[in-house]
């Protein structure tokens, strides 16, 4: 079968995930109202292509239009924010924990009723795989119901009082501000709402922008956001980001940016803002994660997991491995096996069963990636699966290059889709000095079964990259682990726990441990005048 053939035809495509409408789009969320935006739309087209009836010509799939909102219109939306926040006096930063958990999990349950409808906007807006897509649904709503368990605990660890060296206090994290939140294409629900939920069920108000891909599925949750908050708790935008966010930032009113994308995006967005040293950022950015394969590597494990970890959703994941260093001892046994891998991986559409290969949402992509893959051929690298690299439309297929060097751009530039390349050595200090010198420091993954050697490797990159992986891909999850990074990788930490701590601060009420100021404390308690000193204990 050509690769032109991996796309289908309409009738090939089955009801339950036919997309026959398009949505024109027009709402948006400004103060706790879906407002009807009049002026130009953005069309929002899928990866997917249809091929002709009669012959093999494609015709990209248009989806819909999301509003194009203007910069204006972005400001309203920050007014509303702040006007909700009111310098931390607000209904909803003051409001008590419980009662915010209460608003979170009714729009969980409205949520829910949307889950088909965002699945098959997942599959056909960046071409994710029903299994993944409805993996990536279902995970976030876990999610959410992990955040709200870990802030009941929270909460309860913080009912009692402290005593320490003769004073008597009571510490509880408190919101920070208001929020501008912002996701990535690859995860457009589960990484976005990482960071949405927890500024929310902290007491932040937030500005929302959809990703840029993957925008069109937050369309069905629009009605649950409106129910679920108090009108400007949350507001959800759409627009060019630099006719849109720009002005945000260069108000000084964003207090919390929570980003995940490229480093130089996020630098750009930051240096806007006038009062840097009063933004505080939670980025997830670049990364260029390598595998390093020591000799003794069992060959089997490793291929396997290399195949996962490089190619999963096309490579389209920040904790994706971007470069595998493999000892020149098993060089050739690996790129044999890894060819031999890759060749089963099964090319299609995202609502065909097997499917690990799909079309790309990023216009110009496919051109990136082959150009990448010219310069590593040009320079040296020769390829190693047969059709690696051949394109139709958005379909690039997954392409094995070895040897690389550094001499190639694939060598350090992070290539976010189905290219692995493969680097040999001979002396494990060139891949140690790769590590420590990159610009980046998320994740890597050691594959080896020398205890000693590779305890010793641990030790050299503990300090270097945020998550080291022993004879496993590198990932995310589980959501209660750290997920950080260092250098540019990276700013803040995200996991369940660390994601309430990252979207809010420790406030300290403190008096004398003494009998006068004890009995005043204690009548604020007992009368419930005070909120935050109230010793209400969350079941």
């Amino acid at each position: 079968m050509s690769v032109v053939q991996v796309f289908p035809r309409a009738a090939d495509i089955p009801a339950e995930f036919a997309h026959s409408k398009e949505i024109t789009q027009r709402e948006y969320l400004l103060n706790g109202e879906l407002t009807e935006w009049q002026g130009e739309l953005s069309p929002v087209v899928s990866p997917v292509y249809l091929r002709s009836e009669h012959n093999n010509e494609l015709q990209q799939v248009v989806l819909g239009h999301t509003p194009l909102l203007d910069a204006d219109t972005a400001l309203k939306a920050l007014d509303s924010a702040v006007k909700a926040y009111d310098l931390g006096r607000g209904a909803w930063p003051t409001m008590p924990v419980l009662e915010r958990i209460q608003h979170v999990e009714t729009f969980l349950g409205l949520m829910q009723q949307q889950r088909s409808e965002v699945i098959r906007l997942l599959m056909w807006e960046i071409g994710k795989t029903y299994p993944d897509a409805a993996k990536e649904f279902d995970r976030t709503c876990d999610y959410i119901r992990d955040t709200i368990a870990a802030l009941k605990q929270q909460d309860r660890d913080a009912s009692h009082f402290v005593i320490e060296q003769g004073s008597l206090g009571k510490i509880r994290r408190v919101p920070v501000g208001v929020a501008l939140c912002m996701g990535p294409f690859n995860y457009p629900l589960n990484e976005t709402f990482t960071t949405l939920i927890p500024a929310l069920i902290m007491g932040n108000t937030v500005i929302f922008k959809p990703a840029k891909y993957g925008v069109l599925l937050i369309q069905p949750l629009l009605q649950a956001f409106k129910q679920s908050f108090p009108p400007g708790v949350i507001n959800i935008i759409y627009g060019r980001g630099r006719e849109t966010v720009g002005v945000l930032m260069e108000s000084g009113k964003i207090d919390l940016f929570a980003f995940i994308g490229t480093n130089k995006g996020a630098s750009d967005l930051k240096r806007m803002h006038p009062k840097p040293h009063r933004l505080r950022a939670v980025l997830g950015l670049d990364a260029k994660n390598p595998a390093i394969i020591l000799p003794d590597a069992d060959m089997a494990r490793t291929v396997k997991e290399c195949v996962a970890g490089s190619l999963s959703f096309n490579g389209q994941r920040c904790t994706a491995l971007k470069i595998l260093f493999v000892h020149q001892s098993c060089a050739a046994e690996l790129v044999e096996k890894l060819g031999a891998a890759i060749a089963e991986l099964k090319a299609g559409m995202p609502w065909q069963t097997g499917v690990a290969i799909t079309p790309l949402p990023e216009p110009g992509k496919t051109a990136f990636l082959t150009e990448l893959l010219q310069d590593a051929l040009s320079k040296g690298a020769k390829l190693q699966n047969s059709g690696g690299g051949e394109t139709v439309a958005s379909l690039f297929m997954p392409a094995l290059l070895y040897p690389v060097n550094s001499s190639m751009r694939l060598y350090s530039e992070e290539q976010f889709g189905p290219l692995v390349p493969v680097v040999p050595y001979d002396d494990i200090n060139d891949v140690i000095d790769y590590v420590v010198n990159s610009n980046f420091g998320q994740q890597l993954s050691i594959f080896g079964q020398n205890a000693q050697q590779v305890g010793e490797l641990v030790d050299i990159f503990a300090n270097q990259v945020g998550r080291i992986n022993i004879n496993t891909q590198c990932q995310r999850g589980p959501d209660s682990f750290p997920f950080n990074g260092r250098k540019d990788s990276a700013e803040g930490t995200l996991s369940v726990v660390d994601a309430l701590r990252q979207f809010s601060t420790p406030t300290l009420v403190a008096a004398k441990y003494q009998d006068g100021d004890v009995d005043f404390i204690r009548q604020m308690v007992s009368s419930r005048s005070s909120r935050f000193l109230a010793t209400d204990f969350l079941f």
